[in-house]
């Protein structure tokens, strides 16, 4: 069944040579590394958008504490 199927030049390497593996492995590397980097990214957005909101409510209230309370 196999010689049926001709998925490869005469002399080339199988489909499923170490080569592919190899560059199948990597892809899949690059992949995961620019998924973690998104995701890292993210992260950092969410964590400064919750530092500028803390920063607005803390000078609201030093305001305020200010300007009533003196």
């Amino acid at each position: 069944m196999t010689m049926l199927i001709h998925s490869r030049d005469p002399f080339g390497r199988a489909p499923g040579s170490t080569e592919k593996r190899e560059t199948n492995r990597e892809a899949a590397a690059q992949a995961r590394l620019a998924l973690i980097k998104r995701v890292g990214r993210h992260a950092l957005v969410v964590l400064a958008a919750g530092g500028a909101l803390t920063a607005i409510v803390a000078l609201k209230a030093a305001i305020y504490y200010w300007r009533f309370h003196s």
